[in-house]
């Protein structure tokens, strides 16, 4: 336990302080050192992609597949894919605590982030749709950062040690977020409904079971639960947004004072609201761990940068759409609704102003859809990492689904701090391993956007 909470500490904690007038500080941990200063170099490099090329990521979303392998994914479907593992616990319950801990000002360098990060996430989806390779278990195309890295780093020996590492820190990782996600849709519903957990999880279980151990039912399902969920939720905050659309102008000042007002350095608050709205931002949108490319790399698109801005715009959609709408939620409704409350409660009693008790009834079912289609997600994740480390055979990649389902149960019914932790060390390893490659292989990366954008200028 020691030597996990010294792990942990090293990788999320405060490497150094920066202080700052009035006595405060900014403390700087080692991913947000590694992420932000990549996430300049990367905007810069492609010369702000996410603003300069978003008409183009919204094109993109309508493409079809560019073959006619009836098992390979669209780049609509990759997003969506991605989207699921993205768009979870951390849109809500981070928004909550950033906000909570750092204030409105949090919500300013969460967007911050997202931009910074829309590049990170387009090099490393593009890098692995150049390094894809077809799947022969599950069909179609398979790929990602353990894909590229054995590339770089052992070219044609058989593993990578460094390649490894990363397929079994993702592997840890998403064991540890499936005992999240259990533990946090048993409390909403326990809250919500006095559901007993055991009720909870078993039904959540054997549903996952259900899809995730048929050969290619995830991604039909999440086709269907991602989109309907996300535009649910945006159209409520659309709806509480003008139905109070006088307070907007305080809610967007307040977010920018607090952001960089010379009153929150003073009172200590600007750190908070920085590195709790980088922080959560960076956590929420993973550009930069490595998930995502799992899913771009099996986009069936005619161009690598393709898939590459399809994922950009997935990092935009994540916290510019989906967090912003849970800090909306939250802002809008008075101090008096919400005072003394924090995590689920804060945004359930948020939402009981806005609604009454259906309210928090669609939040239950909204933390639920969140994080089922989630867990779904980092399975489909899992596949190519499974198949580097083990090699291509039905019962390693059925082995690790059903430890992932085993581990699903036991978190819906107790909360294991120690296997938490595990999840975030595994995050934090992913991401480094991740860059590790991702920096000196960025070139090609950025050639390949070189020579989709000069395409796109002769078709003109």
């Amino acid at each position: 336990m020691k030597i996990i909470s010294t792990i942990y500490n090293l990788l999320w904690g405060d490497l150094f302080s920066i202080p700052l007038p009035g006595g405060s500080s900014i403390g700087i941990s080692l991913l947000v050192l590694i992420l932000i200063p990549a996430g300049i170099y990367f905007t810069i490099r492609t010369r702000f992609l996410p603003i300069r090329m978003f008409p183009q990521m919204l094109k993109l979303s309508i493409e079809k597949k560019s073959s006619n392998n009836k098992n390979s994914i669209s780049g609509l479907q990759a997003l969506i894919v991605s989207t699921a593992t993205r768009v979870g616990m951390g849109n809500m319950v981070g928004v909550v605590a950033a906000i909570s801990v750092g204030g409105a000002g949090a919500v300013f360098w969460m967007w911050v982030a997202a931009l910074l990060g829309s590049s990170t996430a387009f090099v490393e989806a593009t890098l692995a749709q150049l390094y894809k390779e077809e799947d022969p278990l599950y069909g179609g195309y398979r790929g990602g950062p353990a894909y590229y890295i054995h590339s770089y780093y052992a070219g044609k020996k058989k593993k990578s040690i460094l390649a490894i590492l990363f397929a079994l820190s993702g592997l840890l990782c998403w064991c540890g977020i499936s005992q999240v996600i259990s533990n946090s849709v048993t409390s909403s519903f326990e809250n919500a409904f006095n559901i007993k957990p055991i009720i909870t999880v078993t039904i959540m279980v054997v549903i996952s079971a259900i899809i995730v151990l048929r050969k290619n039912a995830s991604v039909k399902v999440l086709d269907v639960i991602v989109p309907v969920m996300a535009i649910f939720y945006f159209a409520l905050t659309i709806f509480v947004m003008v139905k109070n659309v006088g307070q907007l102008p305080e809610v967007f000042s307040t977010i920018i004072k607090e952001a960089f007002g010379l009153k929150q350095v003073a009172a200590g608050g600007f750190g908070a609201a920085l590195m709790n709205g980088v922080k959560r931002g960076l956590f929420s949108n993973e550009a930069g761990s490595g998930s995502a490319p799992c899913a771009a790399a099996a986009a069936d698109v005619s161009h690598p940068a393709k898939a590459g801005l399809l994922q950009a715009l997935g990092v935009m959609i994540d916290t510019l759409v989906i967090c912003s709408c849970t800090a909306m939620l939250l802002l809008i409704a008075p101090s008096s609704a919400t005072k003394g409350l924090t995590g689920m409660k804060l945004l359930q009693a948020a939402m009981n102003h806005h609604f009454g008790q259906p309210g928090v009834i669609f939040t239950t079912i909204t933390i639920f859809l969140f994080s089922f289609s989630t867990f779904i997600g980092i399975l489909f994740y899992a596949r190519p990492n499974v198949a580097y480390i083990f090699g291509d055979n039905w019962a390693s990649q059925t082995i690790y689904k059903i430890v992932a389902l085993i581990m699903l149960f036991i978190g819906g019914l107790a909360t294991y701090t120690f296997v938490w932790d595990l999840g975030d060390i595994g995050v934090a390893l992913m991401t480094i391993f991740n860059m590790i490659a991702l920096v000196p292989m960025s070139k090609q990366a950025l050639t390949a956007l070189k020579e989709y954008s000069h395409k796109k200028t002769l078709k003109r």
